[in-house]
């Protein structure tokens, strides 16, 4: 009974009519009745609605934004690129990464990326990495919240921060 019920279910999944939005792209049904789904946003399609940037840089700036990633991270001893900042992250990566940095009470400088998708896109470029929190130690790119934690667990981050200071005036 259970097997010819999900048959019949599998059956009427598969019959469906495909639905088409903004955000669902497309549907597939494959032989056995599952049904596969991509979906993008318009504009990014890495990045919810809800995680689109709301503004950009501003105008009139004569640095361009690879020399403003550049800077960053030449300037800065712990630089992050994150989704919201570290007072109040707006994702659960950008949070841990924050979280952890934080342990070696080190000045922390960052971006929020969802306020600016041109910047996004730039650190992207610079990094050669798609995905955020990106993290860069004394001008070199170290990657994202796992790196981060591996490496607070292997007690490498504490060799990389050494040197930085912890004065946060």
């Amino acid at each position: 009974m259970a097997a010819s019920l999900s048959t019949r279910l599998l059956k009427g999944i598969a019959n469906l009519q495909t639905v088409r939005s903004s955000r669902l792209t497309s549907a597939s049904v494959y032989q056995n009745g599952m049904m596969r789904f991509s979906s993008t946003v318009p504009s990014d399609s890495d990045t919810h609605d809800d995680f689109k940037p709301t503004q950009k840089a501003p105008s009139g700036s004569t640095d361009s934004l690879k020399d403003i990633v550049e800077n960053d991270v030449k300037d800065n001893p712990v630089m992050i690129y994150m989704k919201g900042v570290p007072e109040s992250p707006q994702c659960g990566f950008s949070s841990l990464a924050v979280r952890v940095l934080q342990q070696y009470n080190v000045p922390i400088s960052s971006r929020n990326i969802l306020e600016d998708q041109e910047l996004k896109n730039a650190v992207k470029s610079f990094s050669h990495w798609p995905t955020f929190p990106q993290i860069f130690i004394k001008g070199e790119f170290i990657g994202g919240s796992d790196i981060i934690l591996n490496m607070h667990k292997e007690g490498e981050l504490e060799q990389k921060l050494k040197d930085v200071s912890g004065n946060q005036d």
